[in-house]
């Protein structure tokens, strides 16, 4: 039988001894940290070389913060999931990291089984996206002047009646697990959905098929669909 290749990590901190901390957390939950960068430049540069399957990002560093490492890395296709590190979930630069293309955000007080559960998560290809923090960048994309009205068909008419219901439970913030338990159904299954879902849609992640769905009025906010 083939070993499983443990996941392989960058983790990027402009702070030694939380680099420190943070890799002693996921190599104790049998993640291989194979480098580290103390600001962003050196993010993007370690990242590069080594193709990692994830970023553990912080926001705030010198030279380039998290933000725009995390968007230099998501323009390369093959580029890792970027999981970003916080210290306040009103962060306005959580919301900007995830427009970057980041798959989620972890706060640093978390717990620390949390961390090796969300660069699990993540490297999976789901998204890391609590409720609450999914409603206020829905929100903030609200507020925003209204774009300029779409010109030919509209995507969503393509979908079909399930990729429209995983549509809706992605929307409320649910994993692919949780889709799966709610739908009755593999996650592979879901996975497939998905991944049809955000062609169809014409969107490059799980944070703007949500808005995607405050926009079209498959849900509202406060309330489903």
């Amino acid at each position: 039988m083939t070993a499983v290749q443990p996941l392989r990590v960058v983790v990027a901190d402009d702070h030694a001894l939380v680099r420190s901390g943070i890799t002693g957390l996921l190599e104790a939950g049998d993640v291989e940290v194979v480098g580290e960068a103390a600001d962003g430049v050196e993010a993007v540069e370690v990242a590069l070389r080594l193709r990692p399957d994830v970023v553990v990002m912080d926001v705030r560093m010198p030279r380039l913060d998290g933000i725009e490492a995390t968007r230099r890395l998501r323009r390369d296709p093959g580029g890792p999931q970027v999981l970003v590190l916080t210290t306040f979930d009103l962060d306005e630069y959580v919301f900007r990291a995830l427009e970057a293309g980041a798959a989620g955000f972890l706060l640093k007080d978390a717990p620390p089984g949390r961390l090796v559960e969300a660069v699990r998560t993540v490297a999976d290809g789901d998204a890391l996206l609590a409720p609450a923090v999914t409603r206020r960048l829905v929100e903030r994309h609200l507020s925003a002047p209204a774009p300029a009205p779409a010109t030919g068909p509209d995507p969503a008419a393509d979908l079909s009646p399930r990729e429209r219901e995983v549509w809706l439970l992605v929307a409320q913030g649910l994993s692919n697990a949780e889709i799966a338990g709610t739908l009755v159904v593999t996650e592979a299954t879901v996975k497939a959905h998905v991944t049809r879902l955000l062609a169809k849609l014409g969107v490059r992640d799980r944070v703007q098929a949500v808005v995607r769905a405050y926009e079209s009025g498959l849900v509202r906010p406060g309330g489903a669909g």
